[in-house]
């Protein structure tokens, strides 16, 4: 492959990532770091890639809907090693409390990556999550699409199906 297939390959991984938390694929999930992969998310988590998905998966179950999205990325390939700099914005709402209010969290920040290519695959050694700022606001719900879901209900699925 030449870089710029690799770095396609990185960033359908990096995609990956983000569909395996909004869709609740867990294997997805799973999938974008190696079995020794760790994960650094300053002020949130500090394990292993495999413990930070346990762990986000129980704080999104908390959730009613989370959407994640990745912008400005660079990424830097040398051989079967490769480090990124991706944004991400991750936007959270909470489920209803005793009132039926809701709160909206929006994050944004980076994904420091190093990764490595092992038997063809690209995947995380280690993430460093950086959290730039964050807003917290009651959340004034607007349209919502009833089609879309956090399982494989969700349309993408038969789409995603090749």
């Amino acid at each position: 492959m030449n870089s710029l297939q690799e770095k396609q390959a990185i960033y359908e991984v990096l995609c990956n990532y983000c569909r395996g938390l909004d869709r609740m694929d867990k294997a997805l999930a799973y999938s974008v770091w190696h079995d020794a992969g760790t994960a650094l998310y300053h002020d949130i988590f500090e394990g292993s890639g495999r413990e930070f998905v346990d762990w986000v998966w129980d704080a999104h179950a908390l959730m009613e809907r989370h959407s994640h999205q990745i912008t400005n990325h660079i990424i830097q390939v040398n051989g079967e090693l490769a480090c990124s700099e991706t944004y991400v914005t991750v936007v959270l709402w909470s489920l209803p409390d005793e009132d039926g209010g809701q709160r909206e969290i929006i994050g944004r920040g980076r994904y420091l990556d190093q990764w490595s290519k092992r038997d063809g695959k690209w995947a995380i050694d280690h993430r460093e999550h950086v959290l730039d700022m964050q807003t917290i606001h009651d959340l004034h719900r607007g349209y919502v699409n009833a089609v879309s879901a956090r399982d494989t209900t969700d349309p993408s699925f038969k789409v995603l199906s090749l």
